[in-house]
């Protein structure tokens, strides 16, 4: 898996260190721009978090969970990749003392653009 993030970004190295922890070997780029890799990969607008990983054909962008990662490269669906808009607290990364967690979707970027729901959180 490769991940890109700001350099600043303390979120974005607590998912990376989740990613670790599950299994995936992550080699991490700081960069200034996230906007030119996002606009690369095709993530549709609106959709974009803190940081994008790529892996096995796929972008994974945001604080996806482990499990759904798995999940999409055992199905390996006719796909861009997963999408975790915004930064949803308790999800991988963004846990806090208190266990306190948002409800979340994660969902599936199409060939075209079109998102579908993934995997509910």
């Amino acid at each position: 898996m490769v991940v890109t993030k700001n350099a600043s970004c303390g979120c974005c190295g607590a998912w990376v260190e989740r990613m670790r922890a599950n299994g995936f070997r992550v080699e991490v780029h700081d960069v200034d721009n996230l906007d030119l890799i996002k606009t690369r990969l095709g993530i549709p607008a609106g959709k974009g978090s803190c940081h994008t990983a790529e892996i096995g054909g796929y972008f994974v962008e945001g604080h996806v969970p482990a499990a759904d990662i798995k999940r999409l490269l055992a199905e390996r669906p006719a796909a861009k990749g997963l999408v975790l808009p915004g930064m949803p607290l308790g999800s991988p990364g963004m846990e806090v003392p208190d266990g306190s967690a948002q409800p979340y979707t994660v969902e599936l970027i199409g060939q075209q653009g079109e998102a579908t729901t993934f995997a509910q959180h």
